[in-house]
């Protein structure tokens, strides 16, 4: 059920309507490419935006990664001065530790008597039952 009627126009609205499209055609088309252009404009803006701060990124990474790399040198230069020096260090050290060790086993025997003695005396104390703070029940005095 299709209609078909169709609006016949007159002359003077057929010429009002090719006017108001033709007054209005060249101002759309001008706003439209206006607006293009101006999006246009914005994207290469923020674009260059992200760019110069990408840009700004990688000079602080490659100076942060530059004074690492400074730290991680000084670094290893140190441990293989203190690797170098480790055989004397320990030669000292073991001329130093024979002059001690007789002090260091009188010192452990010591503290391992002074254990065993605090554990003996604790474990007795806790074997021995301790008195009832209550009075006895029977008569403790024996009956002649």
């Amino acid at each position: 059920m299709s209609s078909k009627t169709v609006d016949q126009l007159s002359p003077s609205q057929r010429l009002g309507r090719g006017l108001k499209y033709s007054a209005v055609g060249p101002v759309d088309v001008t706003r439209g490419a206006l607006g293009v252009g101006l999006d246009s404009v914005r994207s290469s803006a923020a674009w260059v935006g992200d760019r110069y701060r990408r840009e700004q990124v990688a000079r602080r990474l490659k100076a942060d990664l530059a004074s690492a790399q400074d730290a991680i040198v000084a670094e290893l230069s140190a441990a293989q001065e203190v690797a170098a020096q480790l055989p004397d260090t320990l030669e000292k050290a073991r001329r130093a530790g024979r002059a001690h060790r007789p002090l260091l086993l009188a010192g452990i025997g010591v503290a391992v008597l002074a254990g065993g003695a605090a554990a003996f005396v604790i474990v007795r104390r806790s074997s021995q039952p301790e008195p009832s703070p209550l009075p006895p029940s029977v008569d403790v005095a024996p009956k002649p």
